[in-house]
C-alpha cells in the first residue's frame, strides 16, 4: 500500500461497519456475498413432520438441503449451533469442525445473525431432543449489513413495526401468521366465486367521472389526454356495464382509493370485493355474503365460531334480517319513519346526538338516527334492509314503498362489512337520481357526478341484477382478531418520519 493510500477505517463498535468490512473482504477474495440460485430439497416444516419419530441422540444418513435466514448462532469451541429460519419454520444447525473442515468452520463462525445461507447435511436429533441438521456444507446466499433488533416485538413504538414491516415479519411470527391468513382468505374467496360461476374481471383504476359511491377522490392528471382523472372510489359502474354486455356473473377484488381520514377501521387505500349477478336480487346477495364469509372463515380459522377482541362471533347458518326503520325506532325509543314530519325527525336526530344539516330530507335523517343509535350495538351478523332512497342512489326502489330501496348492509361487531342492492336498471330513474346527486354537490363534495355513458349503457338494457360490495380488510381483521386495519395491511400508509 502506498503512502497516499489509506486503509478502510472500521469502527469496531459499529455493527453495520463491521458487516460492511466482511462484505468487502469477500469481494476482495473474489467471492460474491449475494449468492445465486440455490436448490433446496426440503422445507423445515416437511422435515419436522418426516422426522417426528426420530429418537433422542439418533443420527441418520439422510442428506437434506435447506436454505433460510440465520436467526441465532452459538459457538462452543469446535462446535457451533445455529438456528435457520425458512418460510415454514426454524431448524437447528449442528456444525462441527470435523465435518466442515477448519476453513469452512472458520467461515461459518464469521457469519452474522441475519445472513441468508444454504446448508447441506444429515438429519439427526440431539441427546436433548432437538431435531437438527448436521451441517457438512454451507453457502452464503446474502450478506446482511444491518443487525436485526433483539426484541422487535416488544418495541413501544408500534409505528416502527408498520414502517419496517419487513423486519416485523422476520421477528414476529404472529404478524407473519396474520398475513398468511390474509392470503388464505383471498384464495378461499376466489375459489368460492369461481365455483359459484363468477368471472373475475379487471376494470380501470383511473376514472374520468367519479361514481359508484359517495366519497372524496384522489385526483391525478392524465398527460396524454391532458385532463384530470380520479383514482377509482368503487368498481360498481364498470362492472354493471359488463352485465349490459352480456356477462351474467362478474366480480373484481382489488384496491379502492378514497381521499379521506384514517382510523382503526379506515384506510384511504383498501381492498373490496364487488360482485354482480344478472337475474339475481337482494336475497341472492345475502346468500352470496353468507357463503363467501363462511368459506373464508373456514379456510382461515377452521371454524365458524370466531373470537374477536374477547367476543365470540357466530358466523354459522343464515343471519337475521331487520329493517333500518325497525332498528332506528328501537334505538331512538320512539317511532322513526316516513309518517313523521320533517321537523319531528330533525328533533329526534338532534336528541340522539346527530349534527343535523338543513339540506337533509327524511331519508337521510332516518339513516343518521340509525347510525347514531344502533350501529355499534350490532355485534352478531345481521342484515339491515330497506334503506331510504335518499341515501341509496344506485338501488332499485322497494315495490309499494317508493321512499325505500331494495338494499342491505351487513353489520358485524358494530361495523359495516357489506353493502348490497337489487340493482337499479331503469335508465330514466337512474338519470333522475344522478341529476339529484349533481345538485347535491353544492353542499356535499362527496356526491357522485352525472355519468352519461353509464346512462347510455342502461338505455341498451341491463337485466335485473343483484350486486354487493364486501370490505376485505375488515373481514381479515375479524378473522385474524386484529384490532386495527393497519395490522392487516402489509405496508400501511404512514406520516413522514421525523
Amino acid at each position: 500500500m502506498s503512502e497516499n493510500e489509506q486503509a478502510p477505517i472500521v469502527v469496531e463498535d459499529d455493527p453495520i461497519e463491521v458487516r460492511k468490512a466482511k462484505r468487502q473482504a469477500l469481494l476482495d477474495a473474489g467471492r460474491d456475498p449475494y449468492g445465486h440460485r440455490f436448490e433446496v430439497s426440503d422445507h423445515v416444516a416437511d422435515l419436522d413432520a418426516r422426522y417426528a419419530e426420530l429418537e433422542d441422540g439418533q443420527n441418520t444418513e439422510d442428506e437434506v438441503t435447506i436454505a433460510g435466514r440465520l436467526m441465532s448462532r452459538r459457538v462452543q469451541g469446535k462446535i457451533m449451533f445455529g438456528e435457520l429460519r425458512d418460510a415454514t419454520g426454524d431448524m437447528q444447525l449442528f456444525c462441527r469442525i470435523n465435518a466442515l473442515g477448519e476453513e469452512a468452520f472458520a467461515e461459518m463462525k464469521d457469519l452474522d445473525v441475519g445472513d441468508w445461507i444454504g446448508v447441506t447435511g444429515k438429519m439427526m436429533r440431539t441427546r436433548r431432543g432437538q431435531l437438527s441438521v448436521a451441517v457438512e456444507h454451507f453457502e452464503l446466499l446474502s450478506k446482511s449489513l444491518r443487525p436485526l433488533p433483539e426484541k422487535f416485538h416488544g418495541l413501544a413504538d408500534k409505528e416502527l413495526r408498520y414502517r419496517q414491516r419487513y423486519v416485523d415479519l422476520v421477528m414476529n411470527p404472529d404478524v407473519r401468521e396474520t398475513f398468511e391468513r390474509r392470503f388464505k382468505i383471498l384464495g378461499a374467496i376466489r375459489r368460492y366465486m369461481e365455483q359459484d360461476g363468477y368471472y373475475e374481471v379487471e376494470t380501470p383504476f383511473l376514472h374520468s367521472i367519479m361514481g359508484g359511491a359517495n366519497a372524496k377522490p384522489f385526483v391525478t392528471h392524465f398527460n396524454a389526454l391532458d385532463r384530470d382523472y380520479f383514482l377509482r372510489i368503487a368498481t360498481e359502474l364498470p362492472l354493471k356495464r359488463l352485465l349490459v354486455g352480456g356477462f351474467e356473473a362478474v366480480y373484481e377484488m382489488g384496491r379502492i382509493f378514497r381521499n379521506e381520514g384514517m382510523d382503526a377501521t379506515h384506510n384511504p387505500e383498501f381492498t373490496t370485493l364487488e360482485a354482480y349477478r344478472a337475474f339475481s336480487d337482494l336475497d341472492g346477495m345475502m346468500d352470496l355474503a353468507e357463503g363467501v364469509i363462511q368459506a373464508a372463515a373456514q379456510e382461515a380459522c377452521g371454524t365458524l365460531q370466531v373470537e374477536y377482541q374477547g367476543t365470540t362471533i357466530d358466523l354459522s347458518g343464515h343471519w337475521p334480517r331487520r329493517t333500518m326503520i325497525e332498528l332506528a325506532t328501537e334505538g331512538a325509543g320512539e317511532p322513526v319513519n316516513f309518517e313523521r314530519d320533517l321537523d319531528e325527525l330533525r328533533a329526534i336526530a338532534k336528541r340522539v346526538g346527530v349534527k343535523v344539516m338543513d339540506e337533509w330530507g327524511k331519508g337521510k335523517l332516518i339513516s343518521e338516527i340509525f347510525e347514531e343509535t344502533c350501529e355499534d350495538k350490532l355485534i352478531q351478523p345481521i342484515f339491515v334492509t330497506d334503506h331510504p332512497l335518499e341515501v341509496s342512489p344506485l338501488a332499485k326502489k322497494k315495490a309499494g314503498e317508493p321512499e325505500l330501496t331494495q338494499r342491505f348492509e351487513l353489520y358485524i361487531c358494530g361495523h359495516e362489512y357489506a353493502n348490497a342492492f337489487t340493482e337499479l336498471n331503469d335508465p330514466v330513474d337512474q338519470a333522475e337520481r344522478f341529476h339529484a346527486q349533481v345538485a347535491a354537490k353544492d353542499f356535499d363534495d362527496e356526491a357522485m357526478g352525472y355519468d352519461a355513458d353509464y346512462i347510455r349503457a342502461l338505455e341498451y338494457g341491463m337485466p335485473p341484477a343483484g350486486g354487493i360490495g364486501i370490505g376485505i380488510d375488515r373481514l381479515v381483521m375479524l378473522l385474524t382478531d386484529s384490532p386495527t386495519i393497519r395490522d392487516v395491511l402489509l405496508f400501511p400508509h404512514m406520516r413522514n418520519e421525523a
